[in-house]
Protein backbone atom coordinates (compact mmCIF):
# COMPACT_ATOMS: atom_id res chain seq x y z
CA UNK A 1 0.00 0.00 0.00
CA UNK A 2 1.74 3.37 -0.85
CA UNK A 3 2.18 6.19 2.19
CA UNK A 4 0.18 8.96 1.42
CA UNK A 5 1.84 12.15 1.07
CA UNK A 6 2.43 13.98 4.00
CA UNK A 7 1.23 16.88 6.36
CA UNK A 8 3.28 19.88 5.95
CA UNK A 9 3.63 21.68 9.64
CA UNK A 10 5.67 24.74 9.66
CA UNK A 11 7.81 25.56 12.29
CA UNK A 12 9.37 28.98 13.55
CA UNK A 13 12.40 29.41 16.39
CA UNK A 14 11.13 32.12 18.77
CA UNK A 15 15.23 32.52 19.85
CA UNK A 16 18.02 31.14 17.87
CA UNK A 17 19.05 28.55 19.98
CA UNK A 18 15.44 26.71 20.42
CA UNK A 19 15.68 23.37 19.21
CA UNK A 20 13.10 22.26 16.57
CA UNK A 21 10.48 19.08 17.31
CA UNK A 22 11.96 15.94 15.57
CA UNK A 23 11.63 12.22 15.24
CA UNK A 24 14.05 10.16 16.65
CA UNK A 25 12.89 7.55 14.38
CA UNK A 26 11.26 7.75 10.79
CA UNK A 27 8.18 5.88 11.37
CA UNK A 28 8.00 7.12 15.07
CA UNK A 29 4.33 8.83 15.65
CA UNK A 30 5.73 11.46 17.86
CA UNK A 31 7.86 14.63 17.59
CA UNK A 32 10.55 14.85 20.49
CA UNK A 33 9.88 18.60 22.32
CA UNK A 34 12.99 20.30 23.69
CA UNK A 35 13.08 22.36 26.77
CA UNK A 36 14.68 25.98 25.75
CA UNK A 37 15.46 26.83 29.01
CA UNK A 38 16.47 25.35 32.99
CA UNK A 39 14.15 25.20 35.49
CA UNK A 40 13.80 23.50 38.41
CA UNK A 41 10.85 21.24 39.37
CA UNK A 42 10.99 20.76 43.27
CA UNK A 43 9.28 17.63 44.12
CA UNK A 44 5.18 17.73 43.84
CA UNK A 45 5.19 21.43 41.92
CA UNK A 46 4.44 22.07 38.32
CA UNK A 47 6.01 24.61 35.84
CA UNK A 48 5.43 25.77 32.64
CA UNK A 49 8.71 24.93 30.38
CA UNK A 50 9.13 26.90 27.15
CA UNK A 51 10.12 25.31 24.28
CA UNK A 52 10.92 28.36 22.00
CA UNK A 53 9.24 27.30 18.73
CA UNK A 54 5.76 27.75 17.54
CA UNK A 55 4.12 25.84 14.37
CA UNK A 56 1.27 25.83 12.27
CA UNK A 57 -0.33 23.03 12.13
CA UNK A 58 -2.65 22.00 9.01
CA UNK A 59 -6.22 22.56 8.71
CA UNK A 60 -8.68 20.16 10.89
CA UNK A 61 -5.63 18.92 12.71
CA UNK A 62 -4.28 19.19 16.35
CA UNK A 63 -1.00 18.27 18.32
CA UNK A 64 -1.41 16.73 21.23
CA UNK A 65 1.22 17.39 23.55
CA UNK A 66 2.39 13.36 25.96
CA UNK A 67 4.19 12.51 28.22
CA UNK A 68 7.73 10.82 27.98
CA UNK A 69 7.80 7.41 29.17
CA UNK A 70 11.47 7.62 30.23
CA UNK A 71 11.02 10.56 32.22
CA UNK A 72 7.71 9.07 34.22
CA UNK A 73 9.11 5.63 35.14
CA UNK A 74 13.05 7.32 36.10
CA UNK A 75 12.17 10.49 37.75
CA UNK A 76 8.18 10.96 38.25
CA UNK A 77 8.44 13.61 35.93
CA UNK A 78 5.54 13.80 33.97
CA UNK A 79 3.03 16.02 32.08
CA UNK A 80 -0.07 17.83 34.11
CA UNK A 81 -2.49 18.12 31.66
CA UNK A 82 -2.15 15.03 29.36
CA UNK A 83 -2.59 15.33 26.50
CA UNK A 84 -2.21 18.74 25.98
CA UNK A 85 -4.12 20.15 23.14
CA UNK A 86 -2.80 22.88 20.30
CA UNK A 87 -5.29 23.16 17.68
CA UNK A 88 -4.55 24.30 14.26
CA UNK A 89 -5.30 27.87 14.45
CA UNK A 90 -2.88 28.39 17.45
CA UNK A 91 0.70 30.35 16.75
CA UNK A 92 2.02 30.78 19.94
CA UNK A 93 4.92 29.36 21.81
CA UNK A 94 4.50 25.76 22.43
CA UNK A 95 4.96 25.45 26.17
CA UNK A 96 4.71 21.99 28.16
CA UNK A 97 3.55 21.59 31.94
CA UNK A 98 5.88 19.07 34.00
CA UNK A 99 5.50 17.90 37.18
CA UNK A 100 7.64 16.51 39.24
CA UNK A 101 5.66 13.39 40.91
CA UNK A 102 8.95 11.58 42.04
CA UNK A 103 10.83 11.43 45.63
CA UNK A 104 13.40 14.34 44.27
CA UNK A 105 13.89 17.39 43.18
CA UNK A 106 14.13 17.60 39.03
CA UNK A 107 16.57 19.99 37.18
CA UNK A 108 15.09 20.59 33.65
CA UNK A 109 17.65 21.54 31.13
CA UNK A 110 18.24 23.75 28.47
CA UNK A 111 18.10 21.02 25.19
CA UNK A 112 16.44 18.32 27.12
CA UNK A 113 13.94 16.09 25.68
CA UNK A 114 10.72 16.89 28.01
CA UNK A 115 7.06 15.56 25.88
CA UNK A 116 6.48 14.10 23.05
CA UNK A 117 4.09 16.01 20.07
CA UNK A 118 1.21 13.46 18.00
CA UNK A 119 -0.13 15.39 15.23
CA UNK A 120 -4.08 13.39 14.73
CA UNK A 121 -6.33 14.58 12.64
CA UNK A 122 -10.02 16.01 13.65
CA UNK A 123 -13.18 15.48 12.47
CA UNK A 124 -15.38 18.74 11.76
CA UNK A 125 -18.56 18.49 14.02
CA UNK A 126 -20.87 20.78 14.97
CA UNK A 127 -23.22 20.03 18.46
CA UNK A 128 -27.18 20.24 18.66
CA UNK A 129 -29.00 20.23 21.85
CA UNK A 130 -31.53 17.50 21.53
CA UNK A 131 -34.76 16.85 23.69
CA UNK A 132 -33.41 12.63 23.85
CA UNK A 133 -30.71 10.23 23.11
CA UNK A 134 -30.64 7.19 21.69
CA UNK A 135 -30.34 4.24 24.02
CA UNK A 136 -27.57 1.77 24.19
CA UNK A 137 -26.04 -1.19 25.57
CA UNK A 138 -24.14 0.81 28.39
CA UNK A 139 -26.14 3.48 28.47
CA UNK A 140 -25.06 6.54 31.13
CA UNK A 141 -23.00 3.43 32.96
CA UNK A 142 -19.04 4.95 33.32
CA UNK A 143 -16.29 5.72 35.72
CA UNK A 144 -15.56 2.12 37.27
CA UNK A 145 -18.99 0.44 35.55
CA UNK A 146 -17.76 -2.46 34.54
CA UNK A 147 -15.66 -2.91 37.30
CA UNK A 148 -11.81 -4.46 38.01
CA UNK A 149 -12.72 -7.90 36.36
CA UNK A 150 -10.28 -10.43 37.19
CA UNK A 151 -8.27 -10.16 39.94
CA UNK A 152 -5.01 -12.16 40.56
CA UNK A 153 -4.93 -13.88 44.02
CA UNK A 154 -1.78 -14.84 45.94
CA UNK A 155 -0.24 -18.61 46.05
Amino acid sequence: MPMPKPYSIRALRLTPDAVLPEKAHGDDAGYDLFANAEIWLPTGESRLVPTGVAIALPPLTEAQIRPRSGLALKYGVTLLNAPGTVDAGYRGELGVILINHGQADFLVTKGMRIAQMVVAPVLPTVLREAAALDETDRGPGGFGSTGLGRIPTGG
